[in-house]
């Protein structure tokens, strides 16, 4: 296993980025008006602690211009800490106007990375059912995407590990797609029962007792969707996408939370998630959703680092004032700009 401590120095995030900054660079597409370019990944092989190198990790990323350099970075970070690099295979889920541009800037930053490119068919259909939100972004049709990743995945993928565009991995993803999902369980992810559950739903929903009792007998604590591990057999049998599709159809009828993609999941599997360990999901270190805040790591190992909420760390590099853990991501950095 790869474990690594991030509180320390960050002599080594300086070299690593000066040593990214002397490698080839590669043209985006030219869409792009910020005439920017990405250097390319270096080549990351099976090493010799790999262990069974024919079984396939396979990992679910939505791709747009706009976090393209999220993506980029989060991708970067997986391959450098995996045991088995080649092992991974990446779906990347995009808007159909997009997907053509998009698997260029791939094939160039990555050249050896084995990945798909799936235009999101639901794009329109997930339009009538999007409800406003407190966050513009939440309303994007591509944050919806994770619902229907059992459709959009071939039949034969039995268990994929959903990561959002804005996070770093630092330890081998492989930890956490072997996650055991016990009994019936269908969603791996880590939860956080410290936080109140009752303010992601409104008043009218709690006093509804026939939309409430979905929590009977259940004790559902709040977990964050940018990162899981889901077993798709079972998703499928349940027929999970059409359950989550039938509180955003009640949504859009009596109003019942204000966030995005979030609730709907909890409305589904509240109560029936299976834990993981909190390093596994260092949430929150975008800050504050409506002030521009810092915000430190919790406290414990950290596997994965998540910069979910308003900040985004290469937003504030690029404007000189990061925060510290901004100064974590940069390393995974492959996009240049000319000056």
């Amino acid at each position: 296993m790869i474990h690594h401590r991030i509180r320390q120095s960050f002599i080594w995030a300086l070299t690593l980025a000066l040593l990214l900054s002397a490698t080839h660079s590669i043209r985006i597409f030219p869409q792009d008006s910020t005439n920017t370019e990405y250097t390319e990944a270096p080549i990351y092989n099976n090493g010799n602690q790999c262990q069974n190198p024919s079984l396939i990790i396979h990992i679910a990323m939505t791709l747009d211009s706009k976090y393209l350099r999220g993506s980029i970075a989060s991708v970067h970070s997986i391959l450098k800490h995996a045991s088995c690099p080649q092992s991974i295979h990446f779906h990347f889920i995009t808007a159909t106007s997009a997907a053509f541009d998009l698997n260029n800037v791939v094939e160039s930053v990555f050249p050896n990375l084995s990945f798909e490119i799936h235009p999101f068919a639901n794009e329109e259909k997930i339009k009538q059912l999007i409800s406003h939100s407190i966050r513009p972004a939440l309303e994007e049709p591509l944050n919806y995407a994770r619902i229907y990743l059992s459709e959009i995945l071939d039949s034969s993928v039995a268990r994929v590990v959903y990561i959002d565009s804005d996070t770093i991995v630092v330890d081998d993803i492989r930890n956490l797609w072997s996650t055991a999902l016990t009994g019936s369980r269908v969603i791996g992810a880590p939860e956080y029962c410290n936080a109140n559950f009752t303010t992601y739903f409104n008043n009218g929903f709690w006093a509804d007792p026939v939309l409430s009792s979905v929590f009977a007998g259940k004790r559902p604590c709040y977990f964050n969707t940018g990162v899981m591990v889901i077993d798709l057999e079972r998703w499928r049998k349940g027929d999970y996408t059409k359950r989550i599709e039938g509180w955003m159809e009640i949504q859009k009828q009596r109003r019942i939370y204000e966030l995005g993609s979030l609730p709907p999941f909890m409305l589904v599997f509240g109560g029936d998630i299976e834990g993981i360990d909190h390093r596994w999901n260092q949430h929150g270190l975008g800050g504050d959703n409506l002030v521009n805040s810092c915000r430190s790591l919790h406290p414990g190992r950290v596997s994965l680092l998540h910069w979910s909420g308003k900040g985004k760390p290469w937003v504030r590099l690029d404007r000189g004032s990061p925060c510290p853990v901004d100064l974590l991501w940069a390393p995974y950095d492959l996009r240049r700009t000319n000056m």
